[in-house]
């Protein structure tokens, strides 16, 4: 079925349209800091359902499920007081957590794709917030984009993507963050499941060494899969000889010549926040059966988070 997809202005009434469709069990694409996030009612099988129909993602890959903050948090899973220190220092943020499910959460199952174990973010963008509160509930909320592509940070990209499949998208302007978040399991010893907008230093710092995880086969959060992000040209990293046929993008002041640049400075901030668009624009310079080759980015900071999307980007397609 096509549907009409409606613009929506992130003013009071377009929050309060963009709620109501929600609780009707339709599906809304929100703006965070990180990426747009394709909400729906995460205790609402049918709209958990057309999440991942509208995406084409397989039901094996959990979601995120989106709060207000640790009241809302607290319902849906199990926090112990290491927990509740990460949520009280980095939320609202780009940070999301991996803890036991609550018996009583009353969550689709298809949010935790059937794990003892659910993900769970406060984001700190103000229209995300205003429509968690006036929606009332959690929102499950994987990236606005069809399964395995580019990830949006604009309206625009999800009008692109998902234009036909969803029913509106709400426009909060272009997200600041500009990739994922950091996800930190905490249902055992401290796991990095996906590294994001939190670098893991900043977790090392509050906790101590942290054990690096995540499996493609069997995810326990979004964002593992081994092929992700990725444009249609093909990408080639790590890249500081460029070969003719291949769009390059720079990083830094040495990459002369370089088409496009994530960040011409050096700044691991700037590139994450351009990181998707520029994978777009390289795609369209690329072209039909183009290739796009990257410079090297750092693997420190927010360069982990670069490095991982990228690798993901540049791996083997399905």
């Amino acid at each position: 079925m096509i549907l009409i997809t409606q613009d929506l202005m992130a003013s009071d009434e377009g929050v309060a349209r963009a709620a109501a469709i929600l609780r009707a069990g339709g599906l809304v694409a929100m703006p965070t800091e990180t990426v747009y996030g394709l909400a729906g009612d995460a205790r609402n099988g049918t709209a958990v359902a057309q999440i991942f129909a509208a995406k084409a993602r397989p039901t094996f890959n959990p979601l995120i499920a989106h709060v207000t903050g640790l009241e809302m948090a607290e319902t849906l899973a199990v926090f112990d007081d290491r927990a509740r220190a990460v949520a009280a220092a980095l939320w609202p943020g780009a940070l999301t957590l991996v803890l036991p499910l609550r018996s009583d959460a009353g969550l689709s199952p298809l949010v935790t794709a059937g794990l003892s174990t659910v993900a769970i973010r406060c984001p700190a963008h103000p229209v995300a917030q205003a429509l968690l509160r006036a929606f009332g509930g959690p929102l499950a909320a994987p990236s606005a984009n069809p399964s395995g592509r580019v990830s949006p940070t604009r309206a625009d990209h999800v009008r692109a993507g998902l234009t036909g499949r969803i029913d509106a998208v709400l426009d909060g302007g272009p997200c600041t963050v500009g990739v994922e978040s950091t996800i930190l399991g905490l249902d055992g010893a401290p796991t990095l499941l996906r590294p994001g907008g939190v670098p893991l230093e900043a977790l090392e710092a509050m906790l101590g060494p942290i054990c690096m995880g995540g499996d493609a086969h069997k995810p326990n959060a979004p964002g593992q899969l081994a092929s992700h992000y990725a444009p249609e040209a093909g990408v080639r990293l790590a890249v500081t000889a460029p070969q003719a046929d291949e769009v390059w993008v720079g990083f830094g002041p040495g990459c002369k010549g370089a088409a496009l640049s994530l960040s011409p400075g050096g700044d691991l901030i700037e590139a994450a926040a351009a990181l998707f668009q520029t994978l777009r624009d390289a795609d369209a310079l690329a072209g039909p059966g183009g290739r796009i080759a990257f410079a090297p980015v750092p693997e420190s900071g927010l360069g982990r988070a670069i490095n991982d999307r990228l690798r993901r980007a540049a791996a083997p397609r399905n």
